[in-house]
């Protein structure tokens, strides 16, 4: 079977992020220019006309949005990954490039964005007070900011109405959860509207409200498990359930450009299943359903809801875009994402619910290689080695499709496994919440179920495990290295905190309204047993367990997982003469944004997985000397590598 190069799968999209103009006349996407990724716009009639019309050289762009009155694109970009997120839009007419929020060390938040306001949009921004965003008025047009509400109460987030006026206030309770605050005449109430305690705080939160700002949508778990959505009526209070489920959370919503009432959402439990909510769009979602069994999104519709632009995706195959024609019914393909995938071997994701030792069910994802699923049906024919695949968060979740991560490591010959372990979100609040107080251990019993479950499926073998992820998951790896260290061959982490102590110490100052939520799921520093507790769940303290071979990847910018955290646990393991592999990029954050930074890092980590575990691997070649990666440490223990730094 042919190797996927890793450029294929990790560099550039060809095209990505398709969008139309609410008015219709314009379709955007993010396409290359020079290697960097920038926002391209053409005339919905002609999509060959395409032209870029931003101009960044280094960081790829990796959100934009429309203005409601499609003159203006707006987008967001950081410098070298510390997340300091600033606006920027640019002139459809003119082509004129303005920064909008001309700040230092200042992260942008959109607070309102309506069509009933078409040249105007609400942002938060932190540059009073790093650790809380003030309500400002953009004019689009010439760019000036007016301020709407200063926050001087500490709130976390604001809710505006379709007028752009703010209606809404959430603050942060001291028990973790959170309170919601009606706001008249830009004016906070002394007295909460609602209160949300810590068990619902990740699954209550409001969504936004109609036009008419007669009803404001919920997703909340209050008084049940999974979120369900809500409609609350504003001028009584009366709250309607919507739509609910018993399995899962209610996700994404549809909600209609005019009018802002929601048309459909979606479970997502194995896989995404969208369903209508009354007739408005119900032959569309039922048309959508039956071309990509569930596997769509929606990511812009015109004023007039007459045209669509989606994304659809398969496990086994990248995102293709269409433009979709409400009247007619009919899809027009415009790009896939990646197009030199067609035709290489690709192979499926497989759902599997893994139950754990106290008995959840752990949704999770498998993907086999060809060699070991030669039907593809999903059971291993043969065991093969196993890299266990973390999501980060953790209060977050892994879902089914196209994973660029799953292809690459199945076609070097691993079996994948993704597993959603307790603390994951999507899935209920009482799963999340059993995540509470439980770093490395119950967590991580749930990681080593999962390993289990693999073997006695005779999908791998004991010694043929590796556990690899990034931020979570990178303490994860860390974990399962220092707590069990005989259990995984190797490990690969990616941003991940060595010490849970002193990554509470370092968050960025704009979580200061999640700190205490993270105390209450974590361990409080504060007190005498959450600091045992941190210390206790902490890898960095346990270093000298480590036997197993351990590759470490970090941002030098990352503002959450400190470069402090990765050189710790190298330090401690090189004091004690432990074999560890540190490579370190100067212009990340949390994670590897950069193309080129991405395919080095991973050009490292499958060489050394090979020798770990005997897959197969492309040589790392140029990779190193293309990126800005540098390797402070264990370069010699990593197969390849000192050749492929030669004299950087």
């Amino acid at each position: 079977m042919p190797i996927i190069p890793r450029d294929v799968l990790f560099g550039n999209p060809e095209r990505a992020a398709g969008q139309i103009s609410p008015d219709g006349m314009w379709l955007t996407w993010t396409a290359p220019v020079n290697g960097v990724m920038n926002v391209w716009l053409a005339p919905a009639a002609n999509p060959g006309a395409a032209k870029p019309i931003t101009s960044e050289k280094v960081r790829p762009i990796r959100q934009y949005f429309w203005a409601p009155d499609s003159k203006t694109v707006l987008y967001i970009q950081d410098k070298g990954g510390d997340e300091n997120f600033l606006l920027y839009g640019v002139d459809v007419a003119s082509g004129a490039e303005k920064l909008l929020t001309p700040f230092e060390k200042t992260r942008v938040q959109i607070v309102g964005i309506s069509p009933l306001v078409p040249g105007r949009i609400l942002v938060g921004v932190n540059n009073r007070d790093a650790k809380w965003h003030d309500v400002h008025s953009l004019d689009l047009a010439t760019g000036k900011l007016t301020p709407v509400l200063m926050n001087m109460g500490d709130y976390a987030g604001f809710v505006a109405d379709g007028n752009l006026v703010v209606r809404g206030a959430l603050k942060s309770r001291t028990d973790g959860g959170s309170d919601y605050y009606r706001v008249i005449d830009n004016k906070v109430e002394g007295k909460p509207l609602e209160q949300v305690a810590l068990d619902d705080s990740l699954t209550t939160n409001p969504l936004g409200f109609t036009t008419d700002g007669k009803t404001l949508y919920w997703t909340d778990s209050r008084g049940r498990n999974t979120a369900a959505l809500i409609a609350q009526d504003v001028a009584t209070g009366a709250k309607k359930v919507v739509a609910q489920d018993a399995k899962a959370d209610i996700g994404d919503v549809l909600t209609n450009p005019s009018t802002g009432q929601v048309e459909a959402y979606t479970v997502d439990y194995l896989r995404q299943d969208w369903k209508p909510l009354g007739s408005a769009v119900a032959a569309d979602v039922a048309l959508l359903n039956k071309q990509f069994p569930g596997d769509w999104v929606v990511t812009s519709r015109t004023r007039a809801d007459d045209k669509w632009v989606l994304a659809a995706v398969a496990s086994d195959k990248p995102s293709t875009t269409y433009l979709y024609d409400r009247k007619s019914k009919s899809l027009t393909p415009l790009f896939e994402s990646r197009p030199k995938l067609a035709g290489a071997p690709l192979v499926p994701m497989q759902p599997v619910v893994i139950k754990s030792r106290d008995g959840l069910d752990l949704v999770s994802y498998l993907t086999l290689p060809a060699s070991s699923d030669a039907n593809r049906d999903g059971k291993a024919d043969r065991p093969a080695p196993l890299v266990l695949f973390v999501h980060g968060g953790p209060w977050a979740r892994d879902s089914y499709g196209f994973n660029s991560y799953h292809q690459w490591l199945a076609n070097r010959g691993y079996a994948v496994l993704s597993v959603n372990y307790r603390g994951s979100t999507g899935l209920g609040k009482d799963f999340t919440n059993a995540g509470n107080l439980q770093w490395g251990l119950k967590m991580h019993d749930d990681l080593l179920d999962a390993v289990n479950w693999a073997v006695k499926q005779g999908v791998t073998a004991p010694d043929k495990v590796a556990i690899m992820g990034g931020s979570y998951g990178g303490y994860a790896t860390l974990a399962g290295m220092t707590f069990t260290p005989t259990t995984f061959a190797c490990g690969v982490d990616i941003v991940g905190p060595s010490n849970l102590e002193t990554l509470l110490k370092t968050i960025p100052p704009y979580w200061e309204a999640g700190k205490v939520q993270f105390y209450k799921r974590m361990g409080d520093p504060t007190s005498a047993e959450g600091l045992a507790l941190l210390k206790a769940a902490s890898p960095l303290y346990k270093a000298d367990k480590i036997q197993r071979p351990l590759l470490i990847g970090q941002g030098a910018n990352d503002p959450r997982v400190n470069q402090a955290e990765s050189e710790q646990i190298v330090d401690a393991m090189r004091s004690r003469n432990i074999p560890v592999t540190y490579v370190l990029f100067p212009d990340e954050g949390h994670g590897f944004a950069r193309p080129v930074n991405n395919i080095a890092f991973n050009a490292v980590t499958e060489n050394f997985l090979a020798k770990c575990l005997g897959g197969r691997a492309e040589p790392i070649g140029d990779t190193i000397a293309k990126s800005t990666a540098k390797v402070p440490h264990g370069a010699e223990f990593s197969p390849g590598l000192s050749e492929a730094l030669g004299g950087k």
